[in-house]
């Protein structure tokens, strides 16, 4: 946060409670031209700082009702299959969330599904068919408290 101004974090900060606003609302809400604005955006997406504009859907609404939170623990800590199952994660579309972790687990996973049965389906192709995975350990999310997308500054 070094490169930020207070500028920077008043722009962030309202685009991550809404970023469909316009130039002229951020420009209002923070103190700068619609146009300073503008730029300031543009620089902050070139450098990474903004990684995505996206749509947060509620996933209840489009078929996922079920919310499993997965601990697992890998055969052999070698880095080729550590690089391996990052590699996977990232490539099934109901893996939320994946997190390299210490402790007792390697990885924790966060997995969003129809139902158990399409979880159960998951945990076959996803875990039971990896022979680099130990053991796995799941929790399913009963009531999603909080789910914050947004980072303090």
């Amino acid at each position: 946060m070094d490169d930020l101004d207070h500028f920077d974090v008043a722009l962030l900060n309202e685009l991550q409670r809404d970023n469909r606003q316009t130039s002229e609302a951020l420009a209002a809400a923070v103190g700068l031209s619609p146009t300073a604005c503008q730029r300031r955006i543009k620089r902050l997406r070139e450098a990474g700082t903004i990684r995505a504009d996206v749509a947060v859907l509620d996933p209840a609404k489009v078929g996922r009702r079920a919310t499993f939170i997965v601990q697992v623990d890998l055969a052999r800590g070698r880095a080729d299959i550590i690089d391996g199952f990052k590699r996977d994660m990232q490539k099934i579309p109901e893996v939320q969330q994946c997190y390299y972790v210490t402790g007792e687990s390697d990885f924790i996973v966060i997995i969003v599904a129809e139902d158990i049965a399409h979880y159960e389906a998951l945990t076959r192709r996803i875990f039971f068919d990896n022979p680099d995975i130990r053991k796995f350990h799941t929790q399913v999310v009963m009531d999603s408290v909080k789910l914050g997308l947004t980072v303090p500054l």
